[in-house]
């Protein structure tokens, strides 16, 4: 089994990379999908969530409400870490429960948007950063995904910069130009990926 750590800036296009690679036949990891299971209704997680941050942060139908908690904590570096300190060891544990799935030669890929600033990188045998410029993402966030400026500006700040990310990357895929070049830089490197499973 080849586990490849998967990460990227917001806005860079790491989700439409892992898109192509589990075209290509990898099994897919998701933390924001984990993320997102272990604080549905009815689960310890979201319980911690509430009592860390009060009843405010809940949907009237008793989901968390998303963009209220992220309001909160994007604004505030120790309500990001204490938030953190309660779904990334729930999401670990359910990454871990999900690899153990996969078969042995399998080309597991962890999408982890967090990986740099968590200093995940040792848990994997590689890592695939998908790299834009700061302004190409901050163009994506604004003009595809509806956020106004001010909004994007504090996603990105909130998160490890580019030259961090870029220290910790075994792969880059420069994703700064137009889509039908990432499916061919994307096919390069998942050709590479296999014969490192088979080696």
């Amino acid at each position: 089994m080849l586990k490849v750590g998967l990460t990227g800036g917001i806005g860079a296009g790491k989700s439409e990379v892992s898109r192509l690679l589990v075209a290509a036949g990898a099994v897919l990891i998701d933390a924001d999908k984990i993320a997102r299971e272990v604080v549905e209704p009815g689960t310890p997680g979201l319980a911690a969530v509430v009592e860390a941050f009060g009843e405010d942060v809940l949907a009237p139908d008793g989901s968390l409400d998303r963009p209220k908690l992220g309001a909160v904590v994007f604004a505030d570096a120790e309500k990001l870490a204490a938030l953190n300190a309660i779904v990334h060891p729930l999401v670990g544990a359910r990454s871990a429960e999900l690899e153990q799935t996969a078969s042995a030669d399998a080309v597991v890929v962890h999408d982890v948007p967090l990986l740099t600033e968590n200093g995940l990188a040792p848990l994997y045998d590689l890592v695939i950063v998908v790299d834009a410029s700061p302004a190409t993402q901050l163009d994506r966030l604004v003009r595809l995904r509806g956020m106004s400026e001010e909004d994007a500006r504090a996603r990105m700040a909130a998160q490890a910069t580019r030259e961090k990310r870029l220290a910790i990357a075994d792969i880059v895929i420069d994703n700064d130009g137009p889509l039908e070049g990432l499916s061919e830089r994307v096919a390069e490197v998942w050709a590479d990926l296999e014969r490192r499973a088979r080696a």
